[in-house]
């Protein structure tokens, strides 16, 4: 015999208006597994962007954790970062390595422009392979990188 929970008492059963349990329950309970079921399969497809905020969220901290106040409307933030990944999850972005980078360079960004932070050169993220195979989640490093700025060659004419 089935049993239903739903609006009866534990141990009670639930009948249904000609006499029979109630098919509400297993019909609630079928439909909670395949919920469950397809959760999982979406799950394992596509992975939650969880990981994705998280390292945004550590991007955006390492700006500001390495600020530099230089005057009164200058901070200097990092602008180079090295996202290291687990090999499996690097050989999986390896396809998709520059759009990911560009998508975290514009996070990037526009936290500093929300912020008012300044940059020595331009933004740059790169993704590579974790040194540390031990760890199962990923690295951030960050530096400031001043753009290679070059002394002028004197012209011929000038001594």
């Amino acid at each position: 015999m089935l049993f239903s929970v739903d609006d009866t008492r534990m141990g009670e059963r639930s009948w249904g208006a000609v006499g029979q349990p109630s098919s509400m329950g297993l019909i609630n309970t079928i439909e909670q597994a395949i919920e469950r079921w397809t959760s999982a399969f979406w799950a394992i497809l596509i992975p939650p962007p969880r990981q994705h905020a998280e390292v945004v969220a550590i991007l955006q901290r390492e700006c500001d954790d390495n600020a530099l106040i230089l005057g009164r409307q200058r901070v200097l933030v990092p602008n180079a970062f090295a996202v290291e990944l687990p090999s499996d999850s690097h050989s999986q972005l390896t396809a998709h390595s520059e759009e990911v980078s560009r998508q975290l360079v514009g996070q990037v960004c526009r936290h500093a422009a929300e912020h008012g932070y300044t940059f020595a050169g331009p933004v740059a993220v790169a993704l590579r392979p974790s040194s540390d195979e031990s760890v199962g989640r990923f690295q951030i490093h960050s530096r400031i990188a001043p753009t290679d700025l070059q002394c002028p060659k004197p012209r011929s004419g000038d001594a």
